[in-house]
């Protein structure tokens, strides 16, 4: 009897990670659609968990080759236990009977939605797939918070465990042709004399035994030269070098005036929930500063920005200030890439939207690197995006703004803004 025995003790414990992964690689397209239709439907506290989606059967189904449909022909089904050929079978009234999520076909037949569960990455991944701020540059190598090894060659000197036997072997091999060579260069020559010495007649012995004498000296000193000498070793060399990261910060200016109705706010809070998520998770080493303002602006923290409840009048400009004040006072543009994003009704007073644009062209957008502006409403453009819209044709590439009028909008929105561009 012949037993097999399978070492599994080198394999994961997640067996399916690898055909997961490669599902998800496959029908990535579904699945990005299947994600944005999801995100359309959940409250800002929901972003983060995983998602249950489906997929549509045809999408999944696999090509087959089958006999066409017509003409005249005998079939015989394996398991039949019910009917003899030549019987009459209704067909399946259309919409079936059934509870699966697929549609029927007229003639019956049908497959229902494959349904399966993405993880909370799994999710985040498909859900800011080809993202990225634009134009991060690395302006300054100024934090350097950790090392990491790389490979620097081959060192004589090391821990047995470093050994590299490639190089090890290729360097006893060089040193033993390198030191016997001279050895079989005289040994050919002795052995082709004592030949020549033994075809001759009569045959000198003491010619021979001198020959031979020396021939075996020279093979002694030959397999006397070891195999490995410790001058052959060699060791992976491995270096501790700097890693450095890029030190960038995110402006988040939130209007929260009167004229932002609730479900206005709601619309910004859940697209700056969005522009947090995807910070927090593609860039390490990113500081996010929060703004609110109705007349006044003020810097607060993260769950002040979410869930605070203060309201007034609207003067858009006391951010844009703070903002500048505290990039001057924290943030040299030197060391820092800064970017901005704003979110507003677009209501401002008359004489103050000017204002904002000046201190928008002249002051902030020489020092960011991107700013992006959404004007929530779904009525007609307001004074303030009016001023903004010169500022995207002369500065464009740093500036850029768009337009949100239902929480269907925030997705492809947000997805415009912060694609991946071309350098």
């Amino acid at each position: 009897m012949t037993v097999r025995i399978v070492d599994r003790r080198q394999d994961s414990r997640n067996k399916s990670s690898i055909n997961r992964s490669r599902f998800i690689r496959r029908f990535k397209g579904q699945i990005r659609k299947a994600v944005a239709d999801a995100i359309t439907k959940r409250g800002i506290r929901d972003l983060e968990n995983g998602e249950k989606i489906g997929i549509p059967g045809k999408d999944i189904s696999e090509p087959q080759f089958h006999h066409g449909k017509g003409g005249v022909r005998e079939s015989v089904h394996p398991g039949n236990d019910r009917f003899q050929q030549g019987d009459q079978m209704d067909r399946p009234p259309a919409g079936g009977q059934g509870q699966g999520s697929g549609q029927a076909s007229p003639d019956g037949e049908g497959i229902d939605d494959f349904v399966f569960t993405l993880t909370r990455d799994e999710f985040l991944d498909i859900f800011f797939d080809e993202l990225a701020l634009p134009n991060l540059i690395k302006r300054q190598l100024a934090r350097i918070d950790e090392y990491k090894r790389v490979r620097a060659g081959y060192t004589q000197s090391g821990v047995p465990t470093n050994i590299n036997l490639v190089r090890t072997m290729r360097g006893a091999a060089g040193r033993r042709v390198a030191i016997g060579g001279p050895y079989a260069a005289r040994l050919r020559g002795l052995l082709a004399e004592l030949e020549q010495v033994l075809d001759e007649m009569p045959v000198d012995e003491a010619e021979v035994e001198r020959l031979q004498r020396e021939i075996a000296c020279l093979r002694a000193r030959a397999e006397a030269i070891p195999f490995i000498d410790p001058f052959d070793l060699r060791y992976s060399n491995r270096i501790r070098i700097p890693e450095p990261s890029t030190q960038a910060v995110m402006f988040c200016l939130m209007d929260v005036s009167g004229s932002m109705d609730e479900a206005k706010k709601q619309m910004a809070k859940r697209f700056f929930m969005l522009l947090y998520l995807f910070l927090n998770r593609n860039y390490e080493h990113i500081e996010v500063v929060f703004i609110r303002h109705h007349t006044a602006a003020e810097e607060v923290d993260e769950d002040g920005f979410f869930h605070s409840r203060e309201t007034g009048g609207t003067i858009v400009s006391s951010a844009l200030k703070l903002m500048q004040q505290i990039i001057t006072e924290r943030y040299a543009s030197s060391t820092w890439n800064i970017y901005g994003a704003q979110a507003s009704d677009g209501d401002n007073w008359n004489d103050d939207s000017p204002l904002c644009r000046e201190i928008l062209a002249d002051s902030i957008l020489p020092m960011v690197q991107y700013f992006a502006y959404i004007e929530i409403t779904d009525g007609e453009a307001q004074n303030l995006w009016q001023e903004y819209e010169q500022l995207a044709v002369t500065h464009a590439g740093v500036f850029a703004l768009q337009r949100i009028g239902a929480a269907s909008d925030i997705y492809p929105v947000f997805r415009e803004l912060f694609r991946k561009r071309l350098a």
